[in-house]
């Protein structure tokens, strides 16, 4: 029954708005996890029900990304959230040299 307590005590503890991605050459981007969780690796990786040390720590080092890849990637899911559920969308720009990196990045993500 002490059991069943701790597992309620855990579930109820609130979980940080924020978490930390760091780049493989170590920059560390802060984003609202809600941005995170439109990747569903990421989204994975910060359930508490998996127990990876990610979601205790709110940080996830993606060391297959530097940080120009990376701060793409942010750049994308801010774009996401915020044309989502517009019916006319921009383009989302990708600079020719870092088109392959970024499709093999949205397929890690699955984004």
């Amino acid at each position: 029954m002490s059991d069943l307590g701790s597992d309620i005590e855990q579930d109820s503890k609130p979980r940080s708005k924020y978490v930390k991605l760091v780049s493989s050459d170590g920059f560390e981007f802060i984003i609202l996890r809600e941005l995170a969780e439109i990747s569903p690796t990421l989204a994975s990786m910060l359930d508490e029900s998996f127990e990876f040390k990610e979601s205790k720590l709110n940080k996830i080092v993606l060391r297959e990304m530097d940080s120009f890849l990376l701060e793409k990637v942010v750049d994308y899911l801010y774009y996401h959230k915020k044309f989502s559920d517009k019916d006319d969308v921009p383009d989302f720009e990708i600079p020719t040299e870092m088109a392959l990196e970024l499709l093999v990045a949205a397929d890690f993500l699955n984004i």
